[in-house]
């Protein structure tokens, strides 16, 4: 017999919330399941699997297209090359390294503002005085 899985279950065992295996589901990420005689949902190993893979792409910060992207060639692996996979990973970690930088550049301006910040009275703060400039 085959494994199923409620969706609390699934869930539980990948780590996503149901509201998001629901949305999931609802754009085309998570096939529809099949439903119980009760209408329960009721979701495969199959599904398991692919909600790993979209939780664990997610989590490296990939969007929901590109995820779309690297399950199609997640899907069909024979005489797919690898450099399609490579050539999404290395445009998303250019992009991560900019937002790092741009992070970087934040925090020191946010610690130039509270080194110039005499830490007196709201009135006399330089941080909100650098806000309204």
């Amino acid at each position: 017999m085959q494994e199923s899985f409620s969706i609390g279950d699934l869930g539980r065992l990948t780590g996503c919330q149901v509201v998001t295996i629901r949305y999931y589901e609802k754009i085309g990420i998570l096939a529809e399941p099949g439903r119980s005689s009760g209408g329960h949902r009721i979701y495969g190993p199959e599904h398991r699997d692919r909600l790993t893979f979209v939780r664990k792409a997610r989590e490296l910060g990939f969007s929901l297209d590109t995820v779309r992207s690297l399950l199609s060639l997640s899907e069909t692996p024979e005489g797919t090359p690898c450099a399609d996979v490579d050539r999404i990973a290395s445009r998303h970690l250019v992009e991560v390294r900019e937002k790092i930088a741009a992070l970087k550049s934040l925090e020191g301006t946010l610690e130039g503002l509270l080194d110039i910040c005499s830490h007196t009275t709201v009135e006399q703060c330089r941080v909100l005085d650098a806000l309204r400039d």
